[in-house]
């Protein structure tokens, strides 16, 4: 069986879209999880851990809780893969996600992206 690329050879003439997408989750245990299983897809080239602290509104009442950021670095083509991904291994009942053009990108790490993401 052969494999064929998922897309042509890319060139200095072809931009790489990199986009940051962001979630975040109640437990670290959450994001590892979350983490792998997208990056193992290769749904992302990447993904960044760090705990923050959120104050929401939900169900009407203000809420502050601790949470984790997960970042993953990936392309625009990947965006609708990923995102179905997310939502289906999401935890939250809403889980926030959302998506972050890179505007500059060094040349070499953006291939590196395209080269390690499906999409």
């Amino acid at each position: 069986m052969t494999t064929l690329p998922l897309h042509p050879p890319r060139t200095a003439a072809t931009p790489i879209d990199v986009i940051a997408v962001v979630t975040t989750v109640a437990t670290l245990a959450d994001a590892r999880r979350l983490a792998c299983a997208i990056v193992e897809r290769r749904l992302a080239a990447c993904a960044q851990l760090s705990t923050i602290e959120s104050f929401y509104v939900w169900h009407e009442a203000l809420q502050n809780e601790a949470e984790v950021r997960v970042l993953f670095k990936t392309t625009r083509a990947s965006w609708p893969e990923l995102e179905a991904a997310i939502v289906e291994l999401h935890p939250y009942e809403l889980p926030a996600i959302h998506a972050l053009e890179c505007a500059a990108v060094h040349a070499p790490y953006a291939q590196w992206v395209a080269d390690n993401t499906s999409g």
